[in-house]
């Protein structure tokens, strides 16, 4: 169940959602932006730090990856299908990973994510995210940063964002 290739189908009928938005990503699976991505996952599901929600009839649902940059816990990836959106498994993936990353002995919780769409950042807003200036992120956090401005739609909308967890 928590291979790599679920995560992909999960991710990519999540993706439906930024379609309708305009947003279309169409590289192909060997360019570096997917594979990169798919590394990130692979790495996590490696270290045990992947979330996977199963409902009984459907199976996977949606995954939250945690890894890591610059010493912090980063979101790589939260994704739900399309179908599943609206029922509460994101948030409820979301503060899991959260309760994974101060596990992981994390004292705040990275993410990158898009600002002008109506269900992102409002989305993290509502779990205490809040949006971080470049000059606040290290080097490997800027570098991600970078790469997603470089290849996914729409650059200049590309936001970073942390969640304190220490308080909690």
């Amino acid at each position: 169940m928590g291979d790599l290739a679920t995560l992909g189908e999960i991710d990519a009928d999540a993706g439906a959602l930024f379609e309708q938005a305009g947003l279309f990503l169409d590289l192909p699976e060997t360019h570096e932006f997917p594979m990169a991505e798919r590394r990130r996952w692979k790495e996590c599901l490696a270290a045990r730090t992947t979330l996977i929600a199963v409902d009984d009839i459907s199976g996977p649902i949606g995954f939250a990856a945690v890894g890591r940059k610059d010493g912090d816990a980063y979101l790589a990836q939260l994704s739900v299908r399309h179908r599943c959106m609206r029922r509460g498994i994101g948030s409820a993936l979301l503060e899991a990973a959260a309760e994974m990353a101060e596990a992981m002995g994390s004292r705040t919780l990275w993410l990158t994510t898009y600002s002008h769409l109506p269900w992102n950042r409002p989305f993290y807003e509502q779990h205490e995210f809040v949006v971080m200036p470049e000059i606040a992120c290290g080097p490997q956090l800027l570098s991600e940063h970078a790469i997603e401005k470089k290849w996914l739609p729409v650059p200049h909308e590309r936001v970073v964002m942390r969640r304190t967890l220490a308080a909690r």
